[in-house]
């Protein structure tokens, strides 16, 4: 909790900051560029003295492997160490990283990233894989789960692209400019879910969070949330239960929806094995300490 009031209160004084630069923009032109020199002078200032530090810190044997990764793991440590140029990994190692912390819930629905390089200019390329890839909620993946780490632990990329897993002669490349144009009319944020450690493994229930309704469900210490409707009848999920599928493995768990009897696999992006053209909708959902958050997308009013 402490690491995610730390990084809120970094993005606050960031917005104040910029905040205060535009009042400064009414007392004209000359008082605005005084106010972006001096901020810029006292950025210089610090970055020469964190720099310094460092050097410091090398030269009397302190500064170790441990250390570096202690600090690069640390969101405001990091943030100043991006912005005067003296992160201690290289802007591949911090995507890579980044892929890295969102694996958890990509693997939760059966799919995976794989990085496949990051370009001269910036762009970083990406293959989804598994149950990721041809995904009916594959960009809003993208961009909750992916893109945003991406950009917090390497703001200077200039771009995502997404190649499709499926082997073809030719590659099938999804600029992130197309990504943003499916879900322009749309905002999203990440909110934290209600305790459910009362949540039991094999148990169902429904929540509201943020005015959205949304189905969670436990299989071990896993977490699995979907879109509270179901792909067939289009009804409530409300009351829907989990079995196990004949023949399956333990652990391997079906969603019935109680009003149409249709089955969904929870594990797999909630894939319908009645219809294979049908899928339930799956909600990012990340984990961070003891606080569990999931990604809620809601119209932007016009």
């Amino acid at each position: 909790m402490a690491e995610v009031e730390g990084a809120d209160q970094l993005r606050a004084t960031g917005e104040r900051i910029d905040a205060l630069l535009d009042a400064s923009g009414s007392g004209g032109v000359v008082a605005r560029e005084r106010a972006e020199e001096l901020v810029r002078l006292v950025a210089d200032l610090y970055g020469a003295g964190l720099e310094r530090i460092l050097d410091i810190t090398y030269e009397a044997g302190q500064l170790t492997d441990e250390v570096l990764a202690a600090l690069a793991a640390d969101d405001l440590v990091a943030s100043l160490l991006l912005v005067h140029g003296l992160h201690p990994y290289d802007v591949g190692q911090r995507v890579e990283q980044a892929l890295e912390s969102v694996r958890p819930y990509l693997g939760s629905h059966g799919g995976d990233v794989e990085l496949l390089e990051v370009s001269d200019e910036g762009t970083v390329r990406l293959r989804l894989l598994g149950s990721c890839d041809g995904c009916p909620s594959s960009s809003v993946t993208l961009k909750l789960a992916v893109e945003g780490a991406i950009e917090a632990a390497a703001p200077e990329i200039t771009g995502i692209e997404v190649e499709d897993a499926e082997p073809s002669g030719a590659e099938t490349l999804i600029p992130v400019s197309s990504l943003r144009s499916r879900l322009e009319e749309t905002t999203s944020s990440w909110e934290p879910l209600p305790d459910l450690a009362a949540l039991t493994s094999g148990a169902v229930t429904t929540v509201e969070v943020s005015g959205a309704r949304i189905l969670v469900c436990r299989l071990g210490p896993e977490l699995f949330a979907y879109a509270n409707r179901c792909a067939r009848c289009e009804e409530s999920l409300d009351g829907a239960a989990l079995s196990r599928r004949l023949g399956a493995a333990v652990g391997e768990a079906v969603l019935r929806c109680p009003a149409c009897r249709a089955h969904y696999d929870v594990r797999r992006a909630g894939a319908c094995l009645d219809d294979e053209s049908l899928h339930l909708v799956p909600v990012p959902l990340l984990t961070d300490g003891d606080v569990t958050s999931v990604a809620v997308v809601t119209p932007v009013s016009a």
